[in-house]
């Protein structure tokens, strides 16, 4: 009998970001995620009402967190394809045009790298 293989997510989200996720929905229910590659707000995963960040040619979707969809850029998916992206909460503010600022608490990209079994099943080896 064979394993079944299993296909990792390569996003997925804390109980806190769940529920900031949450918090932010009550007032704008379509939202997104952009993974940052730097600039103004570092690399913080910016959340914005769905339809107002204009998502590139050359961004990826990495998945949906509580059916809301993550995106980065087609060269940071190149630099951290080896990782799982986690998105997180940490107390201060939020990215200037993120949707939790002024919370008094903002998410946070944390990461693990993939298994060679997990690499292998994504096809990233």
């Amino acid at each position: 009998m064979t394993k079944a293989r299993t296909i990792p997510p390569r996003v997925t989200a804390t109980p806190a970001a769940l529920g900031l996720i949450a918090e932010i929905r009550k007032e704008h229910p379509d939202i997104i995620f952009h993974q940052s590659g730097g600039c103004c707000d570092g690399s913080s995963p910016m959340c914005y009402p769905a339809g107002e960040f204009r998502i590139g040619d050359v961004d990826i979707c990495l998945g949906e967190v509580d059916d809301v969809p993550v995106y980065i850029s087609s060269s940071q998916f190149d630099a951290w394809k080896h990782t799982q992206l986690i998105l997180d909460v940490v107390p201060g503010r939020g990215g200037m045009f993120s949707l939790d600022n002024g919370r008094e608490q903002r998410f946070l990209s944390r990461a693990r790298a993939f298994s060679p079994e997990e690499q292998a099943i994504l096809g990233d080896t």
